[in-house]
């Protein structure tokens, strides 16, 4: 092998090295994204991205965060009321990061740190309160979620954008009491409508009496009129008592 042959083997190797420490130093971000770039172990100040970053080979390794809301479903978990009624609750959580750096460095996988705490603090947040609180107050409760778990995650650079109760699983025999309390509740206003309709009517009954009252002829017309209506209903012999009053208006003179 002579010479020539050997400059040609070694400037093969050089330019495959070349390459390997080019693809070595090269990324590419997408405009939802930026990096997180450290140099021998220590952080840079400024984080990378998004399009063309060149790193130094060997010698910078970088952490791709995504900047996009990220939707945690939480699963069911079992919390007990402040009326000792145990429930399954689930949830959804919308959460993004604002601070790449801080994500990176402060915890080790801040997906998963918000997904926990976010289990963990709906059973505190939901065991504080009542189960009816828990049905008529979602909104409000909603509402402390979010603001408890965004002074957790803040410090991650996390944001809590969104939480939502989606699913609160009552076991059968209190689905049985609530139905039986809800039935109550309507015959309770069905009464009472029942019982105010009748106190109109009462009024009404009582005012026409006296109109009756103050007028013979009037009373002696509401005997006739109900005489025609009984006649109209059955053909048969009615014994209809007749007041001595309403004779002597209709013979006195």
């Amino acid at each position: 092998m002579d010479l020539q042959q050997v400059l040609s083997i070694v400037g093969v190797f050089a330019a495959f090295a070349v390459v390997i420490v080019v693809l070595a130093s090269v990324r590419i971000l997408a405009e939802y994204e930026r990096g997180v770039v450290f140099r021998l172990g220590r952080l840079r100040l400024k984080e990378a991205g998004p399009g063309l970053v060149l790193l130094a080979p060997f010698l910078d390794r970088m952490v791709r965060i995504s900047l996009r809301t990220v939707v945690d479903d939480v699963p069911p978990q079992d919390v007990i009321t402040r009326d000792n009624v145990s429930v399954k609750v689930n949830a959804v959580v919308y959460f993004r990061v604002f601070d790449p750096r801080r994500a990176v460095v402060e915890v080790e996988d801040f997906a998963y740190a918000t997904s926990q705490l976010s289990q963990t603090m709906l059973r505190s947040v939901l065991g504080q309160h009542e189960l009816d609180e828990l049905l008529s107050q979602r909104d409000r409760l909603n509402a402390k979620l979010q603001l408890d778990l965004a002074r957790e995650t803040d410090p991650w650079g996390v944001k809590i954008e969104r939480v939502e109760v989606k699913h609160i699983d009552l076991p059968p025999e209190m689905q049985r009491a609530m139905a039986k309390q809800a039935e109550a509740e309507r015959e309770k206003r069905a009464k009472v409508i029942h019982a105010e309709g009748e106190l109109k009517a009462s009024e009404h009954l009582s005012m026409a009496a006296d109109v009756m009252s103050r007028n013979d002829v009037t009373l002696q017309l509401r005997y006739l009129q109900t005489l025609t209506e009984i006649a109209v209903e059955k053909n048969s012999t009615i014994i209809f008592p007749v007041p001595i009053d309403m004779l002597k208006g209709m013979f006195g003179k």
